[in-house]
């Protein structure tokens, strides 16, 4: 469902009607017609182009629209079978991508390791090739691609899809990711044209993902991922917060008292990504004795049930927590959810400790805090909706139609 709001007027275009539809606030023609004040015929002539293009179907007879009886009316159902979305979520040191439905069902899916610090053109490179072979493996063609979606875990300018001083993505800071993924796909995906490359944060992807999923009225939903590193996604009225410039929910560089002497990837002592990460957990149970090298390792660890992580977790959920409690009054959300590899018990039971001790009792009495749904799938399945509501969003249909020659 689409995050847009307001109602059109007599001036509705044909991508208003689309999202009329998408939304489910008008899914017959007399509902269009009462929505946005246009007569019977000019609805009929802007979903005839929705129709050609393949964007539209008919479903069900719906409720009668008339008092005094008559035939069902014809529901209409935008169509997520006319495409898919292929979508991607890069980690440190492995990656995630798939083929998805314009509904956001996965069809296809591979996973393995990606090394970011290889350099964004190998990367990108090697995403190209799983996203051939993903295509193949759902039965679908390149030309059936309607764009791409990239989660990537630093900073992103929307404007430019570009990352901006990523501290765990050396070599990617400015880079023409949307431009090199583009290519990628076209030189290994045969019959593949030029498509739109969307790039974002995977916590802002993430929390796009959950809260469309399962918490679509939510108005405040704030997703905390806490793996390699540490970052908030932010959905405000169905749509991701980002800033200014793509720097919203960074965080894990907020200074904490504990982590004086504690340097951080990004240069600076004393960030809360260095003391609470699934990176410095995973270090700390390194200098103990029990080897660890990434927060998937501590995931591992605590799957099993190791004491000394499942201690270490606790704490590093409560350090968390000591700053969700001002993250919670600042933005007062319905939800907060933990995700990432320290997502589970031990950790969530650190951060409600301190959240609730330190938050006041009126920015917690209506929130809920939860565990990732989606687990890994999260970043693909907020990627792919990102996609879809960029192309289908009013003000890009109707140039799409045109391109479509309808």
């Amino acid at each position: 469902m689409s995050g847009r709001a307001g109602k059109p007027g007599a001036s509705a275009g044909a991508g208003d009607l689309l999202e009329l539809v998408r939304s489910g606030r008008a899914t017959t023609r007399g509902a269009l017609q009462q929505a946005t004040g246009l007569s019977r015929a000019t609805v009929g002539q802007r979903l005839d182009r929705l129709f050609r293009a393949g964007w539209l179907r008919e479903g069900a007879g719906g409720p009668v629209d008339s008092p005094l009886g008559g035939r069902p009316s014809i529901t209409l159902e935008f169509d997520d079978a006319h495409a898919v979305v292929l979508a991607a979520d890069l980690d440190t040191r492995h990656a995630r991508a798939a083929v998805l439905t314009l509904a956001g069902e996965i069809l296809a899916e591979h996973s393995g390791i990606l090394l970011l610090e290889e350099g964004p053109d190998a990367v990108l490179g090697e995403l190209g090739r799983w996203f051939a072979g993903l295509l193949d493996k759902a039965g679908r063609q390149a030309h059936e691609v309607c764009g791409i979606g990239l989660a990537v875990p630093g900073p992103v300018d929307s404007d430019t899809g570009r990352v901006v001083q990523p501290p765990i993505m050396p070599g990617w800071d400015g880079y023409d990711i949307t431009g090199r993924l583009a290519r990628a796909f076209t030189e290994h995906a045969r019959g593949a044209a030029d498509v739109p490359v969307l790039v974002d944060n995977d916590a802002n992807l993430m929390a796009y993902g959950e809260q469309r999923t399962a918490y679509q009225d939510c108005r405040a939903f704030v997703l905390v991922k806490v793996s390699t590193g540490i970052g908030a996604g932010v959905v405000v009225d169905g749509r991701i917060y980002r800033g200014i410039d793509g720097g919203a929910g960074d965080i894990g560089h907020i200074r904490v008292p504990e982590g004086a002497d504690a340097l951080c990837r990004c240069g600076s002592y004393g960030c809360l990504a260095a003391v609470a990460s699934g990176g410095a957990v995973a270090r700390r149970l390194d200098r103990a004795g029990v080897p660890a090298a990434s927060g998937s390792d501590v995931r591992e660890l605590l799957a099993a049930g190791h004491p000394e992580a499942v201690a270490l977790a606790r704490e590093a959920g409560r350090r968390v927590g000591e700053v969700l409690a001002t993250v919670v009054t600042l933005l007062n959300p319905g939800v907060l959810m933990i995700a990432g590899d320290l997502a589970g018990t031990p950790f969530l039971t650190g951060v409600r400790e301190l959240l609730y001790q330190r938050a006041l009792p009126r920015s917690t009495a209506h929130l809920d805090v939860v565990v990732s749904r989606l687990g890994e799938r999260a970043g693909l399945v907020g990627a792919g909706a990102l996609v879809v509501e960029h192309l289908y969003a009013p003000e890009r249909v109707e140039e799409r139609l045109k391109a479509l020659g309808v």
